[in-house]
């Protein structure tokens, strides 16, 4: 897809920070919340690769060819794991919890940085 429109911009933006909701919220179980901020444990890498199938289905309904529909969704999935192991870590060395307000900048700092992915991923499909 090389002829993409503003609007078909705005469009898979909406449609990846909608994935982004349901990933990070009902798909996301307690043991994945426990396990982002220890490497390598089951439950990080699972809340990962949920988002990155989300973004692979994104991309795929939204008509990105296969493979490079599949390299964006491998890369955010890499990207989101280190986000989110970042972030929990941090916050747990850091002993912040839901009462600190570093807690709240911390993940909106996570947000942010998730959204930015998204934003980096639009443009790599705008640029194709």
């Amino acid at each position: 897809m090389t002829d993409i429109t503003i609007p078909g911009i705005l469009l898979l933006l909406a449609l990846l920070q909608v994935k982004h909701a349901i990933c990070d919220g009902p798909l996301q179980t307690l043991r994945m919340v426990k396990e982002k901020g220890y490497y390598g444990r089951r439950g990080g890498l699972e809340h990962a690769a949920i988002h990155g199938a989300g973004s692979l289905l994104v991309l795929l309904l939204f008509g990105i060819a296969f493979l490079p529909a599949l390299l964006l969704a491998l890369a955010e999935t890499i990207v989101h794991y280190h986000i989110d192991f970042a972030k929990e870590s941090f916050v747990r060395h850091k002993g912040w919890t839901q009462e600190d307000p570093q807690f709240w900048w911390a993940l909106m700092a996570d947000q942010m940085l998730h959204h930015f992915t998204y934003l980096a991923m639009v443009y790599a499909v705008a640029v194709m």
